[in-house]
């Protein structure tokens, strides 16, 4: 007996069709997406050796800025610190002396009384501790203690007044080491830092920037939906030159990375090449003598020009050298080029908030706020809270584009070369 074929409905052939094209497209935009990667001009970024960080930071009491260092110094400077006095030698002293000195001629013996009225006693009011040198080094007036009764302690007493003569010129040697002691209150340098600095390789404002730095984020936020994931901020020095990156893993859904290269001067960090990586597309920004935008535009350089990476660690180092001091109230101007133009951006310093990291606890961190641009590029905002005591480094970043689309980005851990 024939069977009879039954011809598919028309939904199942409809809904063949829809599959059949559905894979089509995916197979094209695949394929054009691959060859856009192809077409993009090669990145201007110069590969850095990946660094190895040897401890976590913990945080502890901020270092004093230069500018408190110079206060305190002048302060124990001033006239009217309590310093050394000079009075007149004990009269027990003098008698015991003169009682067991061995009997001399007259004019000897005129000779040593005339020094006698002339010693002195160097006392330091401040700290209580004799001078060295001054008679009061010398055995006090005691018999129990050993070689005070010594024939010699007259002639030690006539000394006394080159050994007071001597004391200003300990006072300005003293003076003098009270820069060292400053300086020894200021950030820590890399263990390398003295054998690099007394060579002479790499000049002495390097030290004052951190050394290889990763802080490692908790991110969470919104965008139709919760988001959750993970950011870095990655700083690294390689002699005067730097290399800054903010990068953003959302899985499958989005990853960014933000790519800052350039100089290290005395008057901060210089820019050269910026690129910014949104899932495969790529953009970036040239800054020498002018800047370069990314669609080939040139526009004047503006002076400390920074970019959208290299600001966290240009802000957190004017904090720590105190070149702009973190009070409520206060703001930040500078220059930030993008790859679709060059802005001046202005930082309000809010006020000091207390955070509770996931990791590190409860650390004190200062916010700051950008005011809205006049000619905005976009709707993308940035806040940042610096942490004074650990290395004003950036602990927290919240990036709002609209009302309900944000990621909010929490320091879990910090770890340095």
């Amino acid at each position: 007996m024939a069977r009879t074929l039954t011809p598919p409905s028309r939904p199942a052939v409809r809904r063949a069709l829809l599959a059949a094209l559905g894979i089509a497209l995916l197979g094209h935009a695949a394929v054009l997406g691959w060859v856009s990667v192809l077409l993009q001009p090669p990145s201007l970024l110069r590969e850095l050796a990946q660094p190895m960080y040897t401890r976590t930071l913990q945080a502890k009491a901020p270092a004093p800025t230069p500018d408190a260092v110079a206060t305190q110094v002048a302060a124990n400077s001033a006239p009217n610190r309590p310093s050394a006095h000079i009075l007149p030698a004990p009269a027990a002293i003098k008698n015991k002396a003169k009682n067991h000195a061995k009997p001399a001629p007259k004019p000897a013996r005129a000779a040593s009384a005339a020094a006698e009225d002339q010693a002195p006693t160097v006392t330091d009011t401040g700290t209580g501790t004799a001078q060295a040198g001054a008679p009061d080094a010398i055995a006090p007036a005691d018999s129990t203690t050993p070689g005070s009764d010594s024939p010699d302690a007259a002639a030690q007493i006539a000394a006394a007044p080159q050994a007071a003569a001597s004391a200003p010129a300990q006072a300005a040697s003293a003076a003098a080491s009270a820069p060292s002691v400053a300086a020894a209150s200021a950030p820590e340098p890399t263990a390398s830092a003295p054998a690099v600095a007394a060579s002479g390789a790499v000049p002495a404002f390097v030290q004052t920037w951190p050394g290889d730095t990763r802080l490692s984020y908790q991110l969470s936020g919104n965008y139709r939906g919760e988001l959750h994931g993970s950011a870095q901020v990655l700083w690294q020095r390689e002699g005067t030159r730097y290399q800054a990156v903010v990068q953003m893993d959302l899985g499958i859904l989005l990853s960014s990375r933000f790519t800052s290269q350039g100089a290290i001067t005395e008057q901060g960090l210089q820019p050269e090449v910026y690129e910014e990586q949104v899932r495969q597309r790529r953009r970036g920004v040239r800054i020498g003598e002018d800047v370069r935008l990314n669609n080939g535009d040139r526009v004047p350089r503006p002076n400390a020009v920074q970019d959208a990476a290299s600001q966290f660690v240009e802000l957190g180092h004017r904090f720590a050298t105190g070149q702009v001091p973190l009070r409520p109230g206060g703001q930040v101007n500078f220059w930030l080029a993008r790859p679709g133009g060059v802005d001046e951006w202005t930082y309000d310093i809010v006020g000091e908030e207390t955070l509770q990291l996931p990791t590190l606890g409860a650390v004190q961190a200062v916010h700051l706020k950008p005011r809205p641009l006049a000619k905005p590029r976009g709707s993308i905002v940035a806040e940042i809270w610096f942490a004074p005591s650990l290395q004003y480094l950036p602990v927290r970043i919240r990036i709002t584009q609209g009302e309900d689309s944000y990621v909010d980005l929490l320091v879990q851990t910090i770890d340095q070369r």
